[in-house]
């Protein structure tokens, strides 16, 4: 596969999503036309719900402007090209390259351009991976593929269920947890990064839920001196990958 050339499949009829609910492949949403029932469609409905894929109901016509055809059975779904990795990947990829792991941890980016732009500065300053919610966040989109500028070809990606539990294992495997918190007495700075760190970072205005926040093992700054509170995620990502990386290579 070459650079950019990742995207999100769609995938229309029921037996088709079926099997790709049950394989590798992750599914990002569902379309469903409205007023479709049957046996077929409702077990479709509540594998999805148990894998906790999102569902759309949605007129018929809309399915047929976007598939450009009436034989879609009244379904449609969008795939991921690329399959997500794992966390035990990304730790393992460190080990191999004989490097402390740096791994991003994403809490609700739901831009999928940021997403985009993060992973593009990840792979650049030798991230081993980076951590993405199942829900509410951007899942790997054909946008995604574009604004990361083919790096998504090279950053192993875990998408998980609970970022909590995630960051968990993440500190059994020796990792120290740092939330980029505007809130923080702390600025980054001020910190160690050449030991196996995790950076936590959420979106903007909202920031890193509490939960995940409650979870880190400190919280750090960027010093802010102008009027606007916060910087574009993709950018504090940036600053904090590249202190990592000066560290580092000292």
């Amino acid at each position: 596969m070459k650079e950019g050339s990742i995207k999100t499949d769609r995938l229309f009829g029921i037996h088709p999503l079926m099997e790709a609910l049950q394989g590798e492949r992750s599914v990002e949403r569902i379309y469903i036309a409205k007023g479709r029932g049957g046996t077929a469609v409702e077990d479709l409905i509540r594998l999805a719900r148990s894998k906790g894929v999102p569902l759309h109901f949605e007129p018929r016509e809309v399915l047929d402007r976007i598939i450009g055809s009436t034989k879609h059975q009244g379904v449609m779904g969008l795939v991921a090209a690329k399959a997500y990795g794992t966390l035990d990947e990304i730790l393992a990829r460190a080990t191999k390259q004989s490097e402390a792991a740096a791994v991003l941890v994403l809490d609700g980016i739901e831009d999928p351009r940021n997403l985009g732009a993060v992973l593009r500065t990840a792979d650049a300053a030798g991230f081993h991976g980076v951590i993405i919610p199942q829900r509410r966040a951007a899942g790997l989109t054909e946008t995604v593929a574009k604004s990361s500028a083919g790096a998504l070809e090279h950053v192993t990606v875990a998408r998980v269920v609970n970022l909590t539990q995630a960051i968990e294992a993440l500190k059994a495997a020796g990792v120290w947890i740092y939330g980029l918190d505007p809130g923080a007495e702390k600025s980054y700075l001020e910190i160690d990064y050449r030991g196996p760190v995790a950076i936590v970072v959420g979106a903007e205005g909202e920031g890193i839920s509490r939960l995940v926040l409650s979870g880190c093992d400190e919280r750090v700054r960027l010093p802010m001196k102008g009027r606007v509170a916060s910087l574009n995620v993709s950018v504090a990502v940036g600053v904090m990958a590249y202190e990592i990386l000066r560290q580092r290579d000292r």
